[in-house]
């Protein structure tokens, strides 16, 4: 988690996840759309030839300005497709 970034205005987890080719990336955002389906979870995605950046906001909108552990454990989850 150390590579997730914390921005408060809004309030939202980013990280930029490079890769050596447009096959790696295209290969992470085939699992990404997969797992996102299967958890019915979406992260605002922009991509380019070799990097994805991804934007996690709040699951909840009502929270009162906190990250909660499933927005974490959503990050988490989304690194586990690098390897």
């Amino acid at each position: 988690m150390d590579k997730w970034e914390q921005r408060n205005r809004p309030l939202r987890l980013e990280r930029r996840f490079e890769f050596k080719s447009y096959e790696g990336t295209r290969d992470f955002l085939d699992s990404l759309g997969e797992y996102s389906e299967s958890i019915q979870r979406f992260p605002d995605i922009s991509f380019g030839k070799t990097y994805v950046n991804i934007t996690i906001r709040p699951e909840n909108s009502d929270d009162l300005g906190e990250l909660s552990e499933d927005d974490y454990q959503f990050a988490t989850e989304i690194e586990k497709l690098i390897s």
